[in-house]
């Protein structure tokens, strides 16, 4: 397989992202290929100390970046000598078999559609981003993160199939759990929106367990958690700063006296793993489901562990063959939507 990144995309590009690429070159027996700025990808991997294998990290020259203050769609236009546009059109290509970036996320969206375009039978591909579960082996996933902020019905259908399909072939987990994110649990609660998407949601093959509060969200209540784009959004940036917010306070209290501190030394190891489970570096990427190639976007702010891990977690996506199992299953979101 051979995986191509994107050097330049995010914020600690390019070397937090060749830090990363190297850490992975020692466990994967994969090739790898950093897209953008020849000569400083060349210069931070002067930097990296020890031995990895050489002739299976390739560099691929780009002039110019987009930015995260670029226009989505104008970026992909404008800029085709950008280290995103070159990385998304050698997947296109057949020159590599999966991109990852950190950079600009509408951008990569439109990279996407723009350039591989969408899997026929889809009408809008989704951002399908890991959401930790405390206590828990194995995380859920959000669908959509962000990509639609708002939605038809046949689109959330959409989302819970994919993310199904994603959850099984690459998370491992057989027959998951799709719930639909709303206001109460029953069957008549929720906007228009969500009555008409559990009505088809329901009809599917999927392993729908229907409406699921917010609040349940967190203890794992489902596996595929289906909502639009602004929802699923909100949902995970205040997951995030509850979840910080919390272990500093948590910090603050531990160092607050003497008898706190002796306290705080005893329980540093739970403590560890306790961020641990609230680090979203140690879940990769998150894939953009419903266009027609492997892309995964990283966290805007991805170092070096998360770069390795989204690379290693990323690569089941490609070998499940993930894109195509999606692409076969279109026909039955198509006959349950024709019926309605």
């Amino acid at each position: 397989m051979r995986i191509i990144i994107d050097g330049m995309g995010g914020d600690n590009a390019p070397g937090e992202i060749v830090k990363g690429v190297v850490e992975a070159l020692n466990i994967i027996n994969d090739e790898i290929v950093i897209v953008g700025n020849e000569s400083a990808i060349k210069a931070e991997l002067k930097k990296c100390r020890g031995k990895y294998p050489k002739d299976r990290l390739g560099i691929k020259h780009a002039s110019d970046v987009i930015t995260n203050d670029d226009a989505p769609v104008r970026a992909i236009r404008a800029k085709k000598d950008s280290s995103m546009v070159i990385g998304i059109t050698m997947v296109k290509n057949g020159e590599g078999d999966m991109f990852i970036s950190a950079g600009n996320s509408g951008a990569l969206m439109a990279g996407g559609l723009f350039i591989l375009g969408r899997i026929q039978g889809i009408d809008r591909p989704a951002i399908a981003s890991i959401y930790p579960i405390l206590g828990r082996s194995y995380p859920s996933i959000i669908v959509d993160a962000g990509a639609n902020a708002e939605c038809k019905p046949n689109n959330l259908l959409e989302f819970g199939v994919m993310g199904s399909i994603y959850m099984e072939k690459v998370m491992g987990i057989k027959n998951p759990r799709v719930g639909l994110v709303n206001i109460g649990a029953e069957e008549s609660k929720g906007s228009t929106l969500t009555k008409a998407a559990y009505d088809l949601i329901s009809k599917s093959r999927v392993n729908f367990v229907g409406n699921v509060e917010a609040r349940e969200v967190p203890a794992g209540a489902c596996d595929v958690i289906i909502c639009d784009g602004f929802v699923g959004n909100v949902i995970l940036k205040l997951t995030e700063g509850l979840a910080w917010n919390i272990l500093k306070l948590l910090k603050n209290k531990f160092t607050d006296g003497g008898v706190a501190k002796m306290g705080a030394l005893l329980l540093s190891g739970k403590m560890r793993e306790l961020k641990s489970e609230f680090d979203y570096s140690e879940y990769g990427g998150a894939p953009i489901l419903g266009v027609k190639g492997s892309i995964v976007k990283m966290h805007g702010s991805s170092n070096a562990n998360a770069v390795k891990n989204t690379i290693l977690k990323a690569i089941p996506y490609v070998n499940n063959n993930v894109v195509q199992i999606i692409q076969n299953s279109v026909e039955e979101l198509e006959e349950i939507t024709i019926s309605e």
